[in-house]
């Protein structure tokens, strides 16, 4: 217990005393927003981070994706017994949105996962009592905001040596855990035939009365569905003048479930519709799933209790009844394949997600208190799993029953 609590202790003033360069490091993040796939300043000033200094990383620049990277330290610790090295892992997001910038404060995540690995290895580097080697991953994982960057680094390997991920989000609260729900975009095209729409409208394929079919029949199988259940969209294209019946058009939908098992029913409800829309009016239909399916995040309870006390410790105030959460991360591809947590961290402000408002405090002085003190607290909870074997035991027990659960 005590060299747990000199690990934690070490945390704490590693982060207190590299604040200024963390503060840096996401501000100038933040005043260089880039959207998904094209974060190149974003990643070379991360590289940059764990590069230089006396106490330098092992860095892989453009790792598997052109804007991810990974940088890892060690393994070190374990003595004479030895044994498996534990693989500690830490995300960094820094994409941004189109026209507003970091209204998802990704900049604060990559501060975060930054700092909360440097710091652990600060603490393990002045312990030479681990029972296991430990070795600390830090992976860039770019393109949340679009195609899912985690789950092309899934895909390619770079998490199978992995054994626990840290990771934390910026929101209106602190939560050690709120439920994320699946995602999948589908764009349906309809292609018709154009004809003069009064001369001769008997010649022509009407693709826009396709559309408008299309999102009639989603509009009212809403009543039928669950009622977590979301789908919303939108009619990208649907003509060029009112004088040409149109011979093409486009929709774009988002389908979510609260659980990956359900988003196969409304996918298999949705295309029912499309297709029956493409029947009624005699085109053709494509659809299309262009981007990945984000997965549901699992819980696991024994990261979430570690993280939360570590939280109060610090000062952090949760709610007893965390407000509802309906959005979606590519991190829940992450929580089905490797025991992780994925909290969220008030920043100071009552500002939503995704709104201009959210952009200022994302990039200001008041969010660094909640975001340096919510990396300690990551730190300090993989600091407890690594001084105690039955704690690691209860969060891959607790990794196996959330999988489980889920096929049910």
């Amino acid at each position: 217990m005590e060299t747990r609590q000199q690990m934690k202790d070490t945390i704490q003033v590693f982060i207190d005393s590299h604040k200024d360069e963390l503060h840096s490091l996401s501000r100038d993040i933040w005043s260089r927003p880039e959207l998904a796939g094209n974060e190149t300043h974003a990643h070379d000033r991360l590289v940059r981070y764990f590069s230089e200094g006396e106490q330098a990383w092992t860095v892989q620049s453009h790792y598997k994706l052109p804007t991810a990277f990974r940088a890892s330290w060690g393994p070190v610790g374990g003595g004479e017994r030895g044994g498996h090295v534990l693989n500690v892992g830490f995300l960094c997001e820094y994409d941004a949105l189109p026209g507003i910038g970091h209204a998802c404060g990704h900049n604060l995540i990559a501060e975060v996962g930054a700092g909360a690995a440097a710091a652990l290895r600060a603490a393990v580097e002045e312990q030479a009592e681990l029972q296991v080697p430990v070795k600390i991953t830090v992976l860039g994982t770019p393109a949340e905001e679009d195609v899912g960057g985690k789950i092309d680094l899934i895909n390619a390997g770079a998490f199978d040596d992995i054994n626990l991920v840290f990771m934390a989000h910026p929101a209106q609260q602190d939560a050690a855990f709120l439920p994320t729900v699946t995602i999948e975009e589908v764009s349906v095209k309809y292609h018709g035939k154009a004809s003069h729409a009064s001369a001769y409208p008997w010649e022509g394929v009407n693709a826009l009365d396709a559309a408008v079919l299309a999102y009639n029949n989603l509009s009212v199988l809403r009543q039928q569905l669950k009622p977590e259940w979301r789908l919303h969209g939108i009619i990208k294209h649907g003509g060029v003048k009112p004088n040409i019946i149109p011979a093409y058009t486009e929709l774009e939908f988002y389908l979510r479930t609260p659980l990956l098992k359900d988003l196969c029913d409304l996918k298999a409800k949705a295309e029912a519709c499309f297709r029956a829309a493409a029947v009624a009016t005699g085109c053709q239909v494509e659809i299309i799933y262009p981007t990945h399916s984000y997965y549901n995040t699992l819980p696991n309870s024994t990261l979430a209790d570690l993280y939360k006390s570590n939280g109060k410790a610090l000062g952090v105030q949760f709610p007893e009844e965390p407000a509802d959460f309906s959005g979606s991360t590519d991190f829940g591809n992450v929580s089905f394949i490797v025991p992780g947590i994925h909290p969220f961290f008030y920043i100071g402000t009552e500002a939503l997600n995704h709104t201009e408002e959210y952009t200022e405090a994302a990039g200001a002085e008041e969010a660094q208190l909640y975001s340096l003190r919510t990396a300690k607290a990551l730190a300090m909870t993989a600091v407890d799993v690594l001084c105690c074997p039955d704690l690691l035991r209860q969060v891959r027990e607790d990794f196996s029953l959330a999988k489980l659960k889920q096929e049910k």
